[in-house]
This record gives structure tokens, sequence and C-alpha cells, in this order.
């Protein structure tokens, strides 16, 4: 049972029993009698419940790294904040959009439900729009046939891995961000499995090129050697997403990184 489930029926206990309560078993109660202590917990805890489900929902939830996909940006152990408004407001649980407030754009950070498990919540980088032709050849994206430019920075030291990578500073769209890349991985990702759409790629031994289907996006990692993505599983459909990730507001091996990416 996923969290949201959980908290959902949560609510819908508590609520009941603070609805039976105000209805019935109140007036039913002698006037200096104790409520009962189910009733107590119910109507102290409801309040509380629908808040943090209104916020979880609709607004912010928190999520915390556990790979390390996305090494630079997001390190392993980072808890953020995800905006769950910023691609639409959507019914929780089921996850349907009802209010279409904006779409994904390159370079954003994105956090969604895997498409092979969508109970687990993954988080990558927005590479490929609807309807874009992706292209990543000898480690190099190119989006419609336009390179995506990059220039080379001083050397990522791993404290995980005691291991250099290169870093490199790309920009999708209006977005500045560091990857990494690493000179004995294989330039080529082997198509492993089929996928939604998988008829859309074409595998190479430089690399790959994708066409993103109608309401999909293709995603992939900033570690990009040290990351399963798109290019392994596909594509996201639209009603797998779950927010905008903007925030790290805790990371208890390194203080510092407070409020260090957006």
């Amino acid at each position: 049972m996923s969290f949201a489930l959980f908290l959902l029926l949560l609510l819908l206990v508590t609520g009941l029993v603070c609805l039976v309560d105000f209805v019935w078993l109140a007036k039913k109660r002698a006037k200096d009698s104790k409520e009962p202590w189910w009733v107590e917990y119910s109507v102290s805890f409801f309040p509380v419940i629908l808040i943090v489900f209104l916020l979880r929902s609709f607004l912010f939830e928190p999520f915390k790294i556990p790979s390390g996909s996305m090494i630079p940006t997001l390190l392993v152990g980072d808890f953020i904040l995800v905006n769950k408004f910023a691609y639409g407001i959507r019914l929780p649980v089921i996850n349907k959009k009802i209010i279409n407030i904006g779409t994904p754009e390159r370079g954003d950070v994105m956090v969604f439900r895997y498409p092979e498990d969508p109970s687990l919540d993954y988080i990558k980088r927005v590479v490929g729009l609807p309807g874009d032709r992706i292209s990543y050849q000898n480690k190099r994206i190119s989006v419609n046939g336009q390179p995506v430019p990059i220039r080379q920075m001083d050397d990522y030291l791993s404290r995980e891995r005691m291991q250099f990578s290169r870093r490199f500073m790309e920009t999708l769209g209006t977005r500045e961000h560091e990857i990494l890349l690493e000179d004995d991985a294989p330039s080529y990702m082997a198509q492993s499995r089929s996928f939604p759409y998988s008829g859309n790629c074409i595998y190479n031994t430089s690399g790959l090129t994708c066409t993103v289907p109608p309401g999909h996006y293709f995603m992939m990692g900033d570690n990009r050697d040290n990351s399963s993505d798109s290019r392994v599983w596909g594509f996201v459909p639209d009603e797998n997403i779950v927010g905008k990730a903007f925030f790290i507001w805790l990371n208890l091996n390194e203080l510092g990184r407070f409020g260090s990416f957006r």
C-alpha cells in the first residue's frame, strides 16, 4: 500500500468517526462523561491528517534521494521538496490531472512513477519533450538535430567511490546543470528489454536515437554513465508525473547543502 493511499484511508476513518460523533454519539453521552479513546484520538488527529494530506497531495511533498544517478546535482541522502502543482493539479492516489497549470520543460528535474513499477518513485532530468527527436551519440545529446552545448569543468571526485569523473556544464533550454562522464564507460547502451513505443528508438554502437511519443518524456540522469533511465526502460507517460524537484532542505552528511538546488 502506498503512503498516499494509507494517508487517505486514515483521513477517511478519522473523519467518519468525527462526523458520527458530532451527529449521533455526542448527543447520547452525558454532559460530564468523557469521550471514548477512539473518538478522542480521531477528533485530535483529523485536522492534522487533513492538513498533511492537502499539503502533500496538492502543494509540496518531501523525498529522499536513494541513489547516485543524479550526482553531482543531487547526492545520496539529500532530502528534497517536490512542487506537486507545477505541472497541474492531480487527484491523489489515482494521479489523474484535473487542472492543467504547466508542462515539463527541458532541463527540469522531475519526480515520476517508474513506468515498469508505478509503486516506485524515480527522479531524473527532462531531456526530451513530446515530439522531440533525441540523439545520444558518443555521450553527446542532440535535440531535434541540434547538439546540446557543453563545456568542460574541473574533474569531480566522488567521496563515496573515491574516483574522479569528467565534469561538464550542459545547457538544456535555458537551464545549465552539471553532468558526469566516465572515460572507461561505453558510449552505447544495448536495448535489453522491450517497452512501450520501443520502436521509436534506434540503438547502435555509438548510442541511440529516439523520437518521443505524444504525452511522454525522455528522462536521463546527470551521472550519465551510472544511471538507469529512458535509454534503458523507455519513456515516461504524463500520467506518471509526480512533480518538479526544486529545493534541498536537508542532508545529514552535508548540512551546507541546504537550499543549494533549484
